[in-house]
């Protein structure tokens, strides 16, 4: 297959270790599934944070489990394929074993790239965007050197379990609003785009975080999606050097 009909490929939003490891399994077999099934056809993948529900990497130890995905990200790497992480509000406190152990690109802020002289603009989504500003102020904090140096003194049972614990507290309070699409006006990372269009034009704007699938047209040349997820959707976006379409996985 060239490279010219080879597809790109979006997910997120796979929040590994939630809400058990026994579940959590399952979903991780499932996306382990999917990336079997498009490593022929990929010509990039694209992951757009909260891979994990939490992850933190301590000098000489990271969180115990999830052997199954980085080992089948490892494989992709090696087979050549370019694979990209961009980290989420879950998985914020990355630094480098992505890079060194499997050869994954990170990155923290949302960047633009080019295909087939085709405009995007990636990124997990959170904070962007008008209001949460008691979560913007809270991402400031948590991405602070200073910060993630006093986490790191913490023994990694007590770290580790104290994060989980704030992570499951945060999803019990967000609750189902994550499922109801809120309008042009009121989705905050529509507005977001919306703001950049007035400066720079970009075919597509590739988010995750909202947990909801969206494919929005900004305008005649722009859109948004949003790639849902793979706690209840399955979710993902493939872009075959034309278009984008939004699918859902049903193995």
């Amino acid at each position: 297959m060239s490279l010219q009909t080879k597809k790109i490929y979006f997910l997120s939003d796979f929040h590994l270790g939630a809400p058990n490891a026994a579940e959590s399994l399952v979903r991780e077999k499932r996306i382990i599934r999917f990336l079997d099934e498009i490593k022929a056809s990929a010509r990039e993948i694209f992951i757009l944070g909260d891979l994990f529900d939490f992850w933190f990497e301590y000098k000489n130890v990271v969180p115990k489990g999830y052997v199954r995905i980085l080992g089948k990200l490892a494989e992709l790497t090696d087979r050549g394929i370019p694979v990209h992480f961009f980290v989420g509000n879950h998985d914020m406190w990355m630094k480098d074993y992505f890079q060194t152990e499997m050869n994954i690109k990170v990155y923290f802020d949302p960047a633009s790239f080019e295909f087939d002289n085709i405009k995007f603009l990636i990124g997990h989504g959170d904070g962007l965007g008008p209001g949460d500003n008691g979560y913007k102020f809270i991402k400031k904090v948590f991405r602070n050197n200073t910060s993630q140096m006093l986490f790191g003194i913490l023994p990694p049972r007590i770290g580790i379990g104290l994060a989980r614990f704030f992570s499951r507290k945060s999803r019990a309070q967000t609750g189902g609003a994550d499922e109801k699409f809120l309008g042009g006006e009121e989705e905050w990372l529509i507005q977001y785009c919306k703001e950049i269009l007035k400066d720079h034009l970009y075919n597509y704007f590739i988010f995750g975080h909202r947990h909801l699938p969206i494919d929005y047209k900004l305008t005649d040349a722009s859109r948004y999606i949003n790639l849902g997820d793979w706690i209840q959707y399955f979710t993902y976006a493939e872009f075959d050097g034309h278009t984008i379409e939004l699918k859902k996985f049903e193995s």
